[in-house]
């Protein structure tokens, strides 16, 4: 089936937006009142299957990239590409996984906890569900330059789809401060053109910004619609790996905002459509470090107020951290960010989902980490907060223990390595929580035989 442009566009999200623009368009933001925009569909004229188990089908014809896709091969959810424009390089062969291991951790009774793991993605995190459809969107429009600001896993993404595809060249942004050698590392070798900013993340965002303004170059961070269209996808294969019903809890960091902005949105229209009969709740973690949504949400009340949130609450939030000059801090470099370009996205998900939000500490996110690894994956430190988080729910009595929890992990564990690293070598002076702690340090030995098998014997 293929995709009708004139059933789609693009509006702002709040409902002072009344501009609609075309699909082919390359704005980030409503150039009349400066909201994010939304990609919207004309439901009602285009194909959509009365069932999601009729895209089960699709596993039958895995030579067809589309259908091999884990993002495309739900295509008519996110109808607003013509099928020979698409970019794919076989993004979204994740897997939902059962945890009983990390679920009692949580405090979930077996069969309850299960982590959906995108670090099977080709750049090994979450962000490729959005960037093939970035990609196939530049494409659409004929882009030859594109740029992102990044903390790690947005430069590595959009670098490899650049490299493999040959459609256009990218420039990167990052910050002076912390980012992971596993992700920079990604960008340099894939051939990025990288320029490492004399500030963080959020100054980053801001000069990419400007720079893309100013110069038509085509931008693919998160305030790009067309990015969270391909990450409403992880929510359609979460669906998939549950049998198609659906769960009591979405747990997933907070940084930017996309993906729990793209899981509401996903939610809603697949409520519009029918396909779905109820939506699950949405709980958004943040790091204690990078904790703005906690903050504006949890303490100071701001909602979604039918798309017109307390803009005077935001600002002067934002007055107060520039003036005490508070910047982001945690070891969870992902969802480092003070200013978050989806807030306001992210609260109409929350509003949708009956939402809360969290904040946990770097401890508690690299214990969430480590047991992830120690329940056979590994993850980025980012992707702990969710399992902390979840733990954190459960242990105010907002999480059930018979509750259906899915934890989203964002990133592969080799991102960050030297985090892992740190985390089990660090107990080798006895500092660790050993209640929570999983830490697994390397046992010094001479060499000597004797000695090591005395070592040995005592895991007998």
């Amino acid at each position: 089936m293929t995709a009708t442009a004139e059933y789609v566009f693009q509006t702002g999200i709040s409902p002072a937006s009344r501009e609609t623009y075309a699909v082919d368009e390359t704005l980030t933001h409503c150039p009349v009142s400066h909201d994010l925009l939304d990609v919207q569909y004309e439901w009602d004229k285009l194909p959509v299957p009365s069932s999601l188990r009729e895209f089960e089908r699709r596993w039958s014809s895995r030579r067809n990239p589309l259908d091999f896709s884990g993002v495309w091969r739900f295509r008519e959810l996110l109808p607003f590409a013509p099928p020979e424009q698409i970019v794919t390089i076989g993004e979204g062969q994740t897997i939902l996984q059962q945890s009983d291991y990390v679920g009692k951790y949580v405090g979930l009774n077996d069969g309850c906890l299960h982590l959906q793991y995108e670090g099977l993605n080709p750049s090994g995190s979450f962000k490729d569900n959005g960037m093939t459809a970035a990609s196939t969107h530049a494409r659409m429009v004929g882009a030859k330059l594109s740029a992102c600001a990044s903390t790690g896993n947005t430069s590595a993404s959009l670098a490899i789809y650049a490299g493999v595809t040959q459609l256009f060249r990218c420039l990167v942004f990052v910050g002076s401060g912390k980012i992971a050698y596993g992700k920079l590392s990604q960008a340099l070798d894939y051939g990025a053109k990288t320029l490492q900013i004399e500030g963080d993340f959020d100054d980053a965002l801001m000069q990419v910004r400007a720079v893309c303004d100013e110069a038509g170059i085509y931008l693919c961070n998160s305030v790009n619609p067309f990015r969270l269209e391909g990450q409403k996808t992880i929510m359609y294969r979460v669906l998939e790996g549950l049998g198609w019903e659906v769960p009591d809890w979405i747990v997933v960091p907070g940084g930017n905002l996309g993906n729990s902005s793209a899981f509401g949105k996903a939610f809603i229209e697949l409520m519009q459509l029918g396909l779905i009969d109820r939506i699950p709740r949405l709980a958004v973690i943040n790091a204690a470090g990078a904790n703005t949504l906690y903050e504006l949400y949890e303490q100071q009340g701001l909602r979604w107020n039918d798309g017109r949130p307390d803009q005077a609450l935001i600002d002067a939030f934002y007055a107060d951290m520039d003036a005490k000059n508070r910047r982001a801090n945690t070891l969870a470099s992902a969802i480092e960010i003070n200013r978050p370009v989806n807030l306001t996205k992210c609260l109409r998900a929350l509003d949708a989902c009956d939402g809360v939000v969290r904040e946990v500490t770097d401890e508690e996110i690299l214990h969430g980490k480590a047991q992830v690894g120690a329940g056979g994956f590994g993850c980025e430190p980012a992707s702990g907060a969710s399992v902390a988080g979840a733990r954190l729910l459960r242990q105010q009595g907002v999480i059930a223990p018979s509750d259906r929890v899915v934890c989203i992990l964002t990133g592969h564990q080799l991102k960050d390595p030297t985090a892992t690293v740190n985390y089990h070598t660090a107990d080798l002076d006895g500092s660790a929580d050993s209640a929570v702690s999983s830490a697994n340090p390397p046992i010094v030995v001479p060499n000597d035989f004797d000695r090591i098998m005395e070592i040995i014997r005592q895991f007998e």
